[in-house]
This record gives C-alpha cells, structure tokens and sequence, in this order.
C-alpha cells in the first residue's frame, strides 16, 4: 500500500484564497497535448487527484471543442464536496469560424463570458476567474471594472491575470486587487524571475505556474515516450528536430541530481519550482494517476541552495534550444521580444 503524502494548503495571494500547495491543470483532458479523454475518464482522473489531496484545479472557457474541459469539470464537482474545491477558470481567448486565434476583453464578453462559464461548471461562483490573455485594444481599467462588478455580485471570489505586462498588472491592481497571476514557468522558461515575480511580492499576488514541466518536457514527453499524434507540441520550437535533440541532453543532466536525491526527473523539476517560494503554485496536468503520484512526491524532497544551484546550472537558460515564445497571444512575451535591452 502506497504511503500518501499529505498535501498542505497556502495562501495565494493575500486576499484570502487559499489552494492546495499543488494544484491540477485541467486543459489536457480535453486534448490539445494528446488524445481527449472521455468525460468519465477525465472524471475519474480529476477525482483520484482530489483524493490524493489536490484541490486546486484549473480550466478555461477555451479549452476542448465547444468548451468541453468546463463542461467534464462541471460534471466531476457534482460528484466532489464543491465547498473543499477551488475552481479556477478563464476567458478572454476567441476563435473564429477560421480558426484565428484572437483576444476580447470588453466589459460586456467579460459578463456573457462568466455567465457561460458558470452554467458550464454548474457553480454558483468560481474561485478564481482570470483574463486568459489581455486584449490591448481595451482599456485594462474597463476589463477589470466589470470583473469587479462579477466580484461584487458574488459570481467569482477572486480576480486573476494570464501573461500580462508589468506595467499592465499595475493598472489592473489599482481597479482591484488581483489575487493571482498565471504565467509560464519551469527549469528552462524562467523570464517571469527578473521582473515579474518581485513585482508580483511586492503588490502580495500569487503565481501560479502552468506548463512547470516544460510542457511535458521535464516529464519525458519526445525524450523517453513519443510525442502523441494530437499533440500541438510538434510544433513547438524547442520540440523540433535539431532543438530538440539538443534539448535532450538537457534532460540528461538532470538524470544525477535525480539520482542523488532518489526522485525521478519530472519530481526533481517540480521540486526545484516549489523551492522558489511557497508563493508559486505549480499546476501539472495529466491523464495518468500514476503521474499525479508521482507529481506529488515532488512535495517530500528537500533542497539546500546548493541542490538548487546544481539542478539550475544543469539546466542553462542560454543553451535550452529553441524559443519558449509559443504564445503570440501573450502581452508579457511581446514586451519582451520588443523591448531593447537595457
């Protein structure tokens, strides 16, 4: 019988949330990395982790055909206590008939947009309700002057932003606080820790980490399984040819650190991004419960700044091959790519 490590609660943010130390990003479930799931396979998965002690999980109106993530989640909470869950969700990312990917953010698809959210979910209220991807055609004020209304009227608990510029998170903030902040981030995408995350502790917002594995990287994903042949990951930068088979010796580095501390590589990278700050909450997702077990085992190993040197220094940002820029929706990565060193 497999010994279950207990999985603590932290504040994000400092407006009161409170989530599991390791939360669960829904979106695969629903595809896009591999094959989607069946809504009770998806289910049944959502449950194991929360039995495990995972009760922070994360979706967004976009994820699946005809929201089908929000729809699986809606059906998993009936069967959960909805009152020891946090649902975090998200709006704000479009699709034409076309498939063009675009942003909206006007006041009026804030509202139609949490209305069908919250139908989908079959929830009174979700707890953490972000801007998927801020749309610069609208005033960040307007956008978050009817968040707060949603606030107000008791339809979310807390207001979040994905990928947003530091100059627009403080725009954001003075209308209402915001409570946390989603952004990439793992051993070989750490841009967010020159400016993001002290304007993040000095403003008191959480950060909670998707794709810490490196999209599926750190976890083996084309290093030791093939990548699906659903997987959008084939054609991302670092997951191309020559990228990446240099990047596979990246992994390889980090086979000793493992080793030393008898974990597995997917535990040693989640490791290293929980040591950056109880304030930084990692949200693996999967479609395996043996993977949930494993992710959680991440929590039990402990790191001094010397372990955390090692494994850093096996991961070298100037020698990851390949752009982590996969977002062109992302307002944060455009300010940087288009901004001139200093």
């Amino acid at each position: 019988m497999e010994k279950q490590i207990p999985i603590p609660t932290v504040k994000l943010g400092n407006q009161g949330l409170e989530v599991s130390r390791l939360g669960f990003g829904c979106g695969g479930l629903s595809g896009f990395l591999n094959a989607p799931l069946s809504h009770e396979a998806g289910c049944s998965i959502i449950k194991e982790a929360f039995t495990k002690g995972i009760t922070f999980f994360d979706t967004a109106d976009i994820y699946g055909k005809n929201h089908d993530n929000e729809i699986m989640i809606g059906k998993a909470l009936k069967q959960l206590p909805r009152e020891k869950i946090q649902v975090a969700s998200k709006f704000g990312i479009t699709i034409s008939e076309e498939g063009q990917y675009g942003v909206k953010g006007t006041p009026e698809y804030v509202r139609e947009c949490c209305e069908g959210s919250l139908k989908r979910l079959g929830v009174d209220y979700i707890d953490l309700y972000y801007q998927h991807r801020v749309d610069i055609t609208v005033p960040i004020e307007d956008t978050m002057g009817e968040l707060k209304k949603l606030v107000e009227e008791g339809k979310i608990k807390y207001i979040g932003l994905s990928e947003p510029s530091p100059a627009t998170i403080r725009r954001a903030h003075a209308v209402h606080p915001i409570t946390a902040l989603q952004m990439e981030y793992s051993l070989w995408t750490r841009d967010i820790e020159d400016e993001i995350i002290p304007l993040c502790r000095e403003l008191g917002i959480g950060i909670v980490a998707y794709s810490p594995l490196g999209r599926g990287f750190f976890g083996g994903k084309a290093v030791v399984e093939s990548l699906p042949n659903e997987s959008i990951l084939a054609a991302h930068p670092r997951f191309k040819g020559e990228n990446l088979e240099k990047n596979k010796l990246i992994y390889t580095r980090l086979s000793d650190p493992a080793s030393k501390h008898a974990c597995t590589v997917p535990q040693l990278a989640l490791a290293w991004l929980l040591h950056q700050g109880d304030d930084i909450i990692p949200i693996p997702g999967t479609t395996k419960v043996k993977n949930i077990i494993d992710n959680i085992g991440s929590l039990s190993l402990r790191f001094t700044q010397l372990d955390l040197k090692e494994i850093s220094d096996a991961v070298p940002i100037q020698e990851v091959s390949g752009s982590s820029d996969f977002d062109a929706l992302s307002e944060y990565t455009w300010k940087l790519a288009n901004t001139p060193p200093k």
